[in-house]
């Protein structure tokens, strides 16, 4: 996923009411939008660097949004939105060895009325079901964590996942690490153990877990490699 125009740098001064952040630039302080509902948990010290998107869009209250920040000499992308759009761009260009030479990709397809997954794939006859997690959390240098705060909304995807088996679908969840320098993933059960619970009950019922770490600059977000999921 390319961004069409560069980012603008610029430094955290606080995010308020979710969506809103206010940034220093070179010449001014500005107020962007924050495309991340979650608690972005040790992001938001003030003084981290930050990177906008400016959009042209004359229509917008806002003119810039909050893309990427700097923590603890990382850059993360804290985008929820961009997720898709860089796994989509991973399953086209066969990033994700696991899910490579499909035959379609559809976004967004409705399982039930209740609730719709990020993809449907369909490969040599076989229906796949794909979610896709967006991870910002890491609490160790090299240890990526998911999720941030309390997800009740996780929990219910992840008892989806299980009843799209017993119809007949296969099923993968992945966690989009958009964090540079990570080796490994683990579900931050301190944080949510009814999630942890919930995926170690989808683990054995067999939804397929991956932990991809992304490639991130001012000028685009890939997929880069896999890592290990260290627990469970």
């Amino acid at each position: 996923m390319e961004f069409t125009k560069s980012l603008i740098k610029g430094k955290l001064i606080k995010r308020y009411k979710r969506f809103f952040v206010d940034v220093k630039l070179k010449k001014e302080i500005v107020t962007a939008h924050c495309p991340n509902t979650g608690s972005m948990k040790g992001l938001l010290d003030k003084g981290n660097e930050v990177h906008l998107f400016k959009h042209d869009d004359p229509k917008r209250k806002l003119k810039y949004g909050l893309e990427i920040i700097k923590a603890k000499q990382n850059l993360v992308g804290v985008n929820t939105h961009r997720a898709n759009r860089i796994v989509e761009h991973g399953l086209n260009n066969n990033l994700i060895k696991e899910l490579r030479d499909n035959d379609k990709i559809k976004p967004e397809v409705f399982f039930n009325k209740e609730t719709r997954f990020d993809f449907l794939i369909e490969k040599k006859k076989k229906k796949i079901f794909v979610e896709v997690k967006n991870v910002t959390l890491f609490r160790n240098k090299k240890i990526a964590e998911f999720p941030d705060a309390v997800t009740s909304r996780g929990s219910k995807h992840l008892l989806t996942l299980i009843d799209a088996i017993k119809k007949g679908y296969k099923t993968y969840l992945i966690f989009l690490v958009q964090i540079q320098n990570m080796e490994e993933f683990k579900i931050a059960k301190d944080i949510d153990n009814d999630y942890y619970e919930n995926y170690l009950i989808a683990k054995k019922a067999g939804v397929n877990f991956l932990a991809y770490r992304c490639k991130i600059s001012s000028k685009k977000i890939l997929i880069d490699k896999k890592i290990k999921i260290i627990n469970g």
